[in-house]
């Protein structure tokens, strides 16, 4: 009896040592999933912060930046991001920890009285556990590779989010080196104007409409340079730059317009097949479907144990066998925790309907937007700022031959402005679309918030702590 008692609680404890030799962490963390799912969609992977992460971000550093290399410092250097990544530690540590039996418990008692004594012992298993953590194991997989979704698609999003701020820290920068010059000239035209009417040979009307003009202007610079240093700001943010490193180098204008627009053959289907928060959302139901499945498993039974005990007492030969602990449902027959699974289910269905429904509408818009940017910044460049420009040529040949006043002049003075500054604008506007379309076919919504892991059910591992 004690030879057998013995070799079945070293089978348990051999069966239980497979079983958990296996919950291992992985090498990467699972950062390399991450770093392919980031790859295919903002052009670049993900790693952890190290020194060769920061001699790459110095190395980029160095040129004028270009939105490629913005994206990838972002990624290399942003803290935010940073914290995402360690978040997927913490999901792997629970993957790791569903797949470990819970350590067996050892209880001695001992009697004394007189002249004898009696000792128990006993060591119990969980076997409920056992049986279950396969089913754990499978849910908290799925429950790591939806954070694996989830951090990709927030790296994504920073990706969409730095593309964005470039484009906007450029755009101010470029319309701030046009306002100096025009505020240059305006001042130039106010002295000559003073100069003219001190001599008599200016109204002091044209002088006052010289001069109100230069001071429009000037005011017109002013937000400029606080537009221009709030954009920058915000792109160093976004880099997760500081000191010396947040004195970064912009280019002086926008990158070109393609020759024609991307016309992708069937944006909805890429975007039902690619976006992250769908592949999430879709994760997710499966994920509590699972779930469901453990807690209807675990719904009478969730508390069984096995293992060997002995008993000895003075004068007697020791005594050996096996204990059971069962938890029996008397009070709690587990209806409410499966209710409250299903309702989780079906809240779960609804939530992944919905986000497909928002996928194919966002994608739609984003695209309707891409497009319209493209063409009205086309016709900027190619039909509105050439006729600008030929207008201002007529009209100072005018000027020159006194056909036309000096307040014709300081009117189309100006329009070129406001065009000049409208066409910086659309080719920006542009570019950001372009970025957004982007996010909207492979990322998610740019407006929504990341869609929780398995919202507020608890996890297989702590339900079963709960329930000892």
């Amino acid at each position: 009896m004690k030879f057998q008692s013995m070799a079945r609680a070293s089978f348990m404890l051999a069966v239980a040592g497979v079983l958990t030799a296996c919950a291992g962490f992985s090498p990467d963390g699972g950062l390399d999933r991450v770093s392919s799912l980031t790859r295919d969609r903002a052009g670049f992977g993900v790693q952890r912060e190290s020194q060769a992460a920061q001699a790459q971000v110095a190395q980029l550093l160095r040129d004028d930046l270009t939105p490629d290399g913005t994206v990838q410092i972002a990624l290399l250097n942003n803290k935010r991001l940073q914290v995402a990544l360690a978040d997927l530690g913490v999901a792997e540590a629970d993957l790791v920890q569903a797949g470990r039996l819970r350590n067996p418990r050892l209880s001695v008692g001992r009697l004394s009285g007189s002249d004898a004594s009696e000792t128990d012992r006993a060591v119990l298993f969980d076997l409920a556990g056992l049986l279950t953590m396969p089913l754990r194991r499978a849910i908290e997989e799925r429950r790591f590779s939806q954070a694996q979704l989830q951090t990709a698609l927030q790296v994504v999003r920073l990706a969409t989010d730095t593309r964005r701020a470039y484009f906007q820290a450029v755009a101010a920068n470029q319309t701030l080196s046009y306002m100096r010059q025009a505020a240059q000239a305006t001042e130039a035209s106010a002295e000559l104007a003073q100069r003219m009417a001190g001599v008599g040979n200016w109204s002091k009307l044209d002088q006052a409409r010289e001069q109100v003009f230069h001071v429009e202007v000037t005011a017109q610079l002013a937000r400029a340079e606080q537009s221009a240093n709030a954009s920058r700001e915000k792109l160093v943010r976004l880099m997760g730059l500081a000191g010396e490193q947040s004195k970064i180098s912009l280019p002086d204008r926008l990158p070109a317009l393609p020759d024609k627009p991307d016309a992708p053959a069937d944006i909805e289907s890429i975007a039902i097949a690619r976006r992250l928060d769908v592949q999430a959302a879709k994760m997710e139901t499966e994920h509590t479907a699972r779930t469901l499945g453990l807690t209807r498993a675990t719904r009478f039974v969730n508390v069984l144990e096995v293992g060997y005990q002995n008993k000895s007492a003075t004068g007697e030969s020791r005594a050996d066998g096996y204990e059971i602990e069962l938890s029996l449902p008397l009070f709690d027959w587990g209806t409410a925790r499966t209710r409250r699974a299903e309702a989780i289910y079906r809240r779960s269905m609804m939530r992944t309907a919905d986000v497909a429904v928002q996928a194919r509408s966002e994608v739609r818009e984003y695209y309707a937007a891409y497009r319209t940017n493209f063409e009205v910044s086309r016709r900027y460049r190619d039909e509105i700022v050439p006729l600008r420009k030929r207008v201002s040529e007529e009209v100072l040949l005018r000027y020159n031959g006194m056909l036309v006043s000096v307040f014709e002049l300081l009117t189309d003075a100006r329009a070129q402005i406001a065009s000049i500054n409208a066409a910086i604008e659309a080719q920006r506007d542009f570019w950001i679309a372009d970025a957004e379309l982007n996010f909207a076919m492979y990322g998610g919504s740019l407006g929504a918030t990341l869609i929780p892991a398995a919202g507020s059910m608890q996890t297989p591992a702590a339900a079963a702590t709960a329930a000892h």
